[in-house]
């Protein structure tokens, strides 16, 4: 019963890192993302597991796994660019 929760946050959280790794110019502080990819984590597994129904434990880490990376990708900015001469003017 607790296996479930714990494998998702730590799923979030790795998810949440490997962003952070990727992405660190893009993102917003560590404690964001962090608290982001674990709660996006556990909402998919709760959502997966309201769904299914309990004993599809892999199916619910599936889940978990996907909304956690859309929440993360949700916080991504976009890119700075440089001003062009006529937005300059």
């Amino acid at each position: 019963m607790i296996l479930e929760p714990l494998g998702s946050v730590l799923l979030g959280l790795a998810l949440a890192w490997l962003a952070l790794r990727s992405l660190p110019d893009r993102l917003p502080s560590r404690r964001a993302v962090f608290t982001t990819g674990a709660l996006g984590g556990l909402f998919g597994a709760y959502l997966m597991h309201s769904v299914l129904g309990p004993g599809h434990v892999v199916a619910a880490l599936i889940g978990s796994a996907l909304v956690g990376a859309v929440t993360l990708s949700l916080l991504i900015r976009p890119r700075s660019r440089p001003l062009s001469r006529s937005a300059a003017a």
